[in-house]
């Protein structure tokens, strides 16, 4: 799977998650540090129109890149903190950009966050569904 990663910060946690991406078989494309909203909206683009199959974004809290790349069309970033929000947003939400917090996240829980993600997938159902039309 293409990942494209975005941040307006270098941080070894970001370095921590493009390896873990290439370890799992991903192909991770770490996009060179720009504000927030660029990093965010060049990611969120690039998912949207089928550039990468899905986005990682990086901010200080999370919730700036969070906004931003939900602005695009057919964008559902989700802030994740931790593996269960993670697998919910993927589950509930058919998430295709995971949004993580600098300050708050750590390598060890990155992991977690990732294994959670990708082993976590949308199983279509007329509830989630009609939330997710809601969104268009």
């Amino acid at each position: 799977m293409k990942i494209l990663i975005g941040t307006d910060e270098a941080s070894p946690v970001v370095e921590h998650v493009v390896t873990w991406l290439q370890q799992h078989g991903h192909q991770a494309e770490l996009l060179p540090v720009a504000l927030w909203p660029q990093a965010a909206r060049q990611v969120a683009q690039a998912v949207a129109g089928g550039q990468a199959d899905e986005g990682i974004l990086f901010c200080w809290t999370g919730t700036g890149v969070s906004i931003a790349a939900n602005k695009v069309p057919g964008i559902r970033a989700a802030l994740c903190g931790d593996a269960e929000t993670a697998r919910g947003a993927r589950l509930w939400n058919n998430a295709n950009v995971l949004c993580l917090s600098l300050r708050t996240t750590t390598a060890a829980l990155a992991s977690e966050i990732l294994q959670s993600w990708f082993d976590t997938h949308y199983v279509p159902n007329a509830n989630d569904d009609a939330c997710l039309a809601e969104l268009e």
